[in-house]
């Protein structure tokens, strides 16, 4: 840290220094023990003082690759969802390293998964049981451990920096330094569940705030009823009203704009096409209106004025009286065949109502079955963008096999080596079948993107797998013949050969960021933990 810069300061970070040596200078010696380069490295690292600067800078990110993917559909946007802090800079690390940038790469909050692995309640099923507050804790969490990996990845190069400063190699600082200034930081969007909305307009608006308040910029709410929300892969999922819903939208919108982050992004997702029953019957003021639109999906027979019975519910619709099916639970059926329809009107009256991305929940990732619903809304609003759930809920392997085996007999080609039902089997993984239905696979999202209209592809739960299936081999090999070997041939060896900073699991806490902090504050004095001695040297 005493080996001064020897080209003139123009950047940022030089700017920094100068600034502080100014303030350290205008204290009369009182603060002459204050480095300005250690002030400077410590402010480069924590660029984000609030979680209202992360989401504002997040949030005009987003509507720049919203604009790019307008302009180009192969520019659409993916993430995975984390349930912890050190999983989503895991994520972010590895994307940096194996890519360069983290352009287009965000992180998703799966209320699924804080329901089941983050409530104090234990696991829970997805069904807004666990704690609200759980879940802007959780988007603090996930920030603090991205402005970590900024921390860390920066201290690393500032080491590098006084390194050829004692060296005296002045073309390399000034690169390490270019570098410092164009560093492209850990800290990318986050698309938060708010699940629906955990009550009324009002609940809503306050656990919106709390989310962006804790650096969130895009919220996802859902059209279920808040009471009774279900899973979007399961059954028994009950819908409100256009107008209940649309509250809560304009509730996450005034949060947005009450903290300044005018570009706020809300993404309103429907599960009409699975859902078979409403909590309420809309309130319709004329024919043609929303809420008349809605009532005529419910399933009704019509009846003359003698026949109604007591505590029916009759609905007048183009002068006929209609009982719509009410079901013990008190709530309301829509005809079957209907959900389609319904999510076309869902998405249309969101995007006209301040929306600005869909989310469309199926029960089948089906390209063909997206695009039939977003055409249909594209002739209403054309630049209409889906958020699309890769969901670990599909068996992707069978549903995509099935999908070539209809198009292969379709097409008249021969099937007969292949049983529909048991195309999951290993028996089938060598065939062309499988190898073709592998391809749709990996194409499915740059496909879905240009020919479905979806903007951003996320998993909701990929790492709630991933954490299950590593243990599950670790488990198996440890625990068996393998013992040590189990952990070191398939975990260690394969950091050390992969290049996973984890290896070094000391650097990765912090330890280097406090040797750092210690030598600020103590000098010569102060006990650093990274001496000759740390096993971490053994690792490079």
């Amino acid at each position: 840290m005493n080996y001064q810069s020897q080209f003139p300061q123009t950047n940022e970070y030089q700017s920094h220094i100068a600034e502080v040596k100014q303030l350290v200078a205008s204290h009369n010696g009182a603060w002459d023990g204050i480095d300005p380069e250690a002030v400077a490295r410590m402010r480069v690292q924590n660029r984000f003082q609030t979680g209202l600067d992360i989401a504002r800078y997040n949030a005009a990110i987003m509507r720049k690759d919203m604009a790019a993917y307008d302009a180009d559909p192969a520019l659409y946007t993916q993430s995975l969802g984390a349930w912890h802090g050190f999983i989503s800079q895991q994520t972010i690390i590895s994307i940096k390293k194996h890519f360069g940038t983290t352009d287009r790469r965000y992180i998703y909050l799966s209320g699924w998964m804080v329901a089941a692995l983050r409530s104090d309640f234990g696991p829970l099923p997805d069904q807004s049981m666990h704690e609200k507050t759980s879940v802007p804790a959780l988007i603090e969490e996930i920030y603090t451990f991205l402005r970590q990996a900024d921390a860390r990845e920066l201290g690393g190069i500032f080491r590098q920096i006084d390194a050829a400063r004692k060296a005296g190699d002045v073309e390399k600082e000034k690169a390490l330094l270019a570098a410092v200034d164009n560093y492209q930081t850990h800290v990318v969007p986050i698309i938060a569940d708010i699940d629906a909305g955990f009550g009324n307009a009002e609940e809503t608006y306050l656990l919106a705030r709390k989310m962006i308040e804790a650096g969130a910029c895009a919220l996802q709410i859902e059209n279920q009823v808040s009471d009774e929300k279900q899973c979007g892969h399961q059954d028994g999922k009950v819908t409100v009203p256009h107008e209940v819903f649309l509250a809560k939208v304009r509730a996450c919108r005034y949060a947005f704009l009450e903290l300044g982050v005018e570009d706020g992004i809300v993404v309103t997702r429907t599960d009409s096409l699975g859902a078979g029953l409403t909590q309420q019957i809309a309130v319709s003021h004329a024919p043609g209106d929303l809420g008349d639109q809605y009532n005529s999906f419910l399933d009704c027979e019509e009846v003359a004025p003698g026949d109604a019975r007591n505590g029916d519910v009759i609905i007048n619709r183009n002068g006929k009286l209609l009982r719509p099916k009410r079901l013990p639970s008190n709530l309301y059926q829509f005809r079957s065949g209907t959900g389609a329809d319904r999510c076309v009107l869902d998405c249309i009256t969101s995007l006209q109502n301040g929306a600005d991305l869909l989310w469309i929940e199926t029960e089948k990732p089906h390209v063909e079955q997206i695009a039939s619903m977003v055409d249909r809304i594209r002739a209403v609003v054309p630049n209409a963008k889906l958020v699309y759930n890769n969901s670990p809920s599909f068996n992707w392997t069978l549903n995509f096999r099935q999908q070539v085996y209809d198009a292969w007999k379709a097409a008249g080609k021969d099937v007969s080596a292949y049983d529909r039902a048991a195309l999951m089997s290993v028996d089938y993984d060598s065939t062309a079948l499988a190898a073709e239905a592998d391809e749709r696979i990996r194409t499915f999202q740059a496909e879905g993107s240009k020919r479905a209209g979806i903007f951003h592809h996320l998993i909701t739960l990929p790492t709630y797998h991933t954490a299950a299936l590593s243990t599950d081999i670790l488990s198996q090999e440890y625990f068996g013949t393998q013992g040590m070997l189990g952990y070191v041939r398939d975990v260690q060896r394969q950091e050390i050969r992969r290049g996973v900073a984890c290896v070094r699991h000391q650097n990765m806490a912090g330890s280097d960021l406090g040797d750092d902090h210690k030598e600020y504050f103590a000098g010569e004095a102060a006990l650093k933990a990274g001496g000759a001695h740390n096993t971490m040297n053994q690792f490079g």
